[in-house]
């Protein structure tokens, strides 16, 4: 996919996207993703040489090899989402197999499921695609739902498969988060010490974040503190939500109620609300873009690709290192899946599409 077919999906917005620049975090004070991401950020860091070798696995495979950026497909939404509601929409999905060939073909980095999935095909495939094992879980088949990531594997399980990577989500805000920074830390702590790269999931969750009838699970502020702690237990990369919103901290410090610590300059110098300036902030959390911030794609809809370049455009100029998508790619025919990966990852080789 050329420029102009970008241009033509991003419409009326294609102007503002691609020719804005970020004044309040500047280009030149972060670490933008380079295809020497590996010998400039980790290198020095406290990471083993076999946790390097695994980063070079995911950032060397794939269309995207050797640019710093990265696309991954995950699909661990048969727990998350239940599997009647992931699959029914192509039931082939309901076969391990087809996920981890996805993967192959729609020529991505590396594809993060369950525990289960690797079970049935990582003796195939590990040796031709960067595995990686999610962790924890929120299932939704106790009643009435709740919001808890729970262990469903371990890590020696994902060294035993042959992974490159783990990945786990916390649910930052939530009552349960303390339990889960612990869990989740040291999990992380003996991915490293096997040699494995670490993604964390760093998400919002909490009632209290809807506020006056807006939501805040995807502002800026709050999805940046929660990256800055992501960042903090050692994930090398974070999966967040693309940051649609700003003043979290304000909206909960309204009507006498007091949250958290905040300062002023954060909305009025060091973001706007343009969507490039929003995710740079994200990215500023994840110490500079020293660890790569990756968006979640969101679920499938009826215009999935236009979405899902405008998602990467969004990311690619604010600094971050690429996208996770995966309802848009395997609630689909498989040719159209691999077609929107393709889309995603095109914006990422246009060397037109730059960091703002």
């Amino acid at each position: 996919m050329g420029l102009n077919s970008i241009v033509e999906l991003l419409g009326n917005e294609a102007e503002s996207l691609l020719s804005h620049t970020c004044k309040g975090i500047s280009r030149d004070r972060i670490h933008a993703p380079s295809g020497d991401s590996i010998d400039r950020v980790f290198a020095p860091s406290d990471r083993n040489i076999r946790t390097l070798c695994s980063l070079e696995r995911l950032y060397n495979h794939g269309r995207l090899a050797g640019t710093g950026y990265m696309s991954l497909l995950p699909v661990d939404q048969g727990i998350e989402h239940s599997g009647g509601a992931s699959f029914a929409k192509n039931p082939d999905y309901f076969d391990p197999q087809n996920i981890i060939e996805l993967a192959i073909d729609g020529g991505c980095n590396g594809v993060a499921t369950t525990l289960g999935v690797l079970g049935m095909v990582a003796r195939k495939y590990a040796h031709k695609i960067p595995l990686i094992l999610k962790l924890n879980h929120n299932q939704i088949l106790t009643s009435p739902n709740g919001f808890d990531q729970t262990m469903w594997g371990q890590v020696d399980q994902a060294w035993d498969q042959g992974c490159a990577a783990i990945g786990a989500t916390i649910y930052f805000g939530s009552m349960e988060s303390q339990r889960q920074i612990q869990e989740v830390s040291e999990a992380f702590a003996h991915a490293h010490e096997l040699g494995m790269a670490t993604i964390l999931w760093c998400y919002l969750r909490n009632s209290d974040f809807k506020s006056d009838g807006t939501d805040y699970h995807a502002s800026a502020d709050l999805t940046g503190q929660a990256n800055h702690m992501g960042v903090t237990i050692e994930a090398d990369i974070i999966k967040q939500k693309l940051a649609t919103n700003n003043g979290g901290y304000l909206a909960l410090n309204q009507h006498g109620t007091s949250f958290g610590k905040f300062d002023q300059r954060m909305y009025d110098d060091l973001c706007t609300d343009h969507p490039i300036d929003l995710v740079r902030y994200q990215v500023a959390n994840c110490y500079m873009g020293r660890v790569g911030l990756i968006n979640s794609g969101g679920a499938s809809g009826a215009n999935d690709l236009a979405q899902a370049v405008r998602t990467a455009v969004i990311n690619k100029r604010a600094g971050g290192m690429g996208l996770i998508s995966g309802r848009k790619a395997f609630q689909k025919p498989r040719a159209e899946g691999v077609q929107l990966l393709n889309a995603i990852q095109d914006v990422y080789l246009n060397n037109d599409i730059s960091v703002a």
